[in-house]
């Protein structure tokens, strides 16, 4: 591929960063035009630091090791009185979605990013793919890369019967200020990767950086989440029912949980919850509620297009691949432009590199998973009984040995 060659990416949160900074270090003129008009954070998202981002970071002449989040050692899994079950020695970096979003996008120009741009639709011709947004201007370049997320726009064009599916659960999730933990609490806690299994649930916690990045011992955070089997068609409309009756789709703004779905959590967090545990739920200011769902693409490339991230493939989060599978995407796609003289042919490639690696950590996801639906088909019942138990739970979560394989 030429030097020079223009790149759109559509969307300018993590995936695009990726794709853009993959392509700007290959010298491509690249443009990447997000939705969003204001600062994007990633409110209550913890993320676990793979090795597979760290390389991807370096590549991208990133400090991947400097600074990048708090090494946690220990995983521990705590019974409903309190005591501790089960531990685990497993060496991880627990990082916040800020953290590394604010990482990739000081190292992008700041003229290659335009916020408050929203995609209409996607033209494409022998020679040129252009954008067209909803002010009325256009965008024009050699390829366009679709990096907007689950509700990508990009997707709904060129694969309209590819759509996110319910995985049968939520999560409730929060990011809690290390200084307001109790000092019994903290002590048990904070340092560890911790769990709870409830029931047909799960309940996990770790250290993040906390507000600008901050690693200061009492200035960190903690990453809550709350896995609970709903029915879609009865308790997920619940539950993104607000407190005026409007019912939201795919998710709901935490300012409009309603009141008494945030009190059923509390409650039900008092009847099912370790101790500990249930000192911090005590301790969340606004919860965000978390629809699960899964996401797979039979194409990733169309043309002059491609979509990459969780345009093209959603997990759910027990892998803990998302951030890493959208690096590996970027990589992937900047490798087949370097290698193929045209873009359609350089997609292709890239699409056929990606695809098999996509579907094997949805796959394996839902194996983690299938335990927490609210409904199971025989098959995944079987898979409950061998990923549901805590020695499972502390081995699997978050942890990409089966894609090393």
């Amino acid at each position: 591929m030429r030097h020079g060659t223009r790149a759109l990416v559509i969307g300018g949160s993590m995936s695009g960063l990726l794709a853009a900074l993959a392509l700007v270090r290959r010298g491509f003129q690249v443009m990447v035009y997000e939705r969003v008009a204001d600062a994007l954070a990633g409110r209550g998202a913890g993320i676990v630091a793979q090795p597979e981002l760290k390389t991807s970071l370096r590549a991208l002449g990133l400090e991947a090791d400097h600074d990048l989040g708090i090494e946690v050692m220990t995983r521990v899994m705590f019974a409903r009185d309190g005591r501790i079950t089960h531990r685990l020695e497993t060496v991880q970096t627990m990082t916040a979605w800020d953290r590394v979003f604010h990482l990739l996008k000081a190292a992008l120009p700041a003229d290659c990013y335009i916020s408050g741009m929203e995609l209409r639709r996607v033209e494409q011709d022998a020679d040129s793919v252009t954008a067209h947004f909803a002010d009325g201007t256009s965008a024009h370049g050699d390829l366009l890369v679709g990096a907007d997320g689950i509700r990508s726009t990009v997707r709904q064009q060129c694969l309209p019967e590819a759509k996110p599916l319910y995985a049968g659960y939520t999560a409730w999730r929060a990011l809690i200020a290390e200084d307001a933990f109790p000092a019994d609490a903290h002590r048990e806690l904070f340092e560890f990767m911790s769990f709870g299994l409830p029931p047909g649930e799960q309940f996990l916690g770790y250290p993040v950086a906390g507000p600008d990045n901050d690693l200061r011992p009492g200035h960190r955070r903690f990453n809550v989440i709350w896995y609970r089997p709903a029915d879609e068609q009865t308790k997920l409309q619940w539950l993104l029912t607000d407190d005026n009756g409007k019912t939201h789709a795919i998710s709901i703004p935490p300012p409009l949980i309603s009141r008494d779905a945030i009190a059923e959590m509390r409650a039900d967090a008092e009847r099912l919850l370790a101790p500990h545990f249930r000192q911090i739920v005590r301790l969340i200011e606004e919860p965000i509620l978390q629809p699960i769902y899964d996401l797979e693409s039979p194409r990733m490339a169309f043309g002059r297009v491609a979509i990459v991230g969780d345009a093209a493939f959603v997990a759910r989060p027990h892998v803990g691949a998302g951030v890493s599978k959208a690096a590996d995407d970027a990589a992937a796609l900047v490798e087949a432009l370097k290698s193929e003289a045209d873009v359609e042919s350089a997609l292709k490639r890239f699409e056929a590199a990606r695809l098999k690696e996509n579907y094997r950590i949805i796959e394996r996801a839902r194996h983690l998973g299938a335990y927490l639906q609210a409904t199971q088909t025989a098959e995944e019942r079987a898979r409950s009984q061998r990923h549901s138990i805590p020695e499972a739970v502390l081995a699997e979560t978050a942890v990409l040995d089966f894609l090393r394989t």
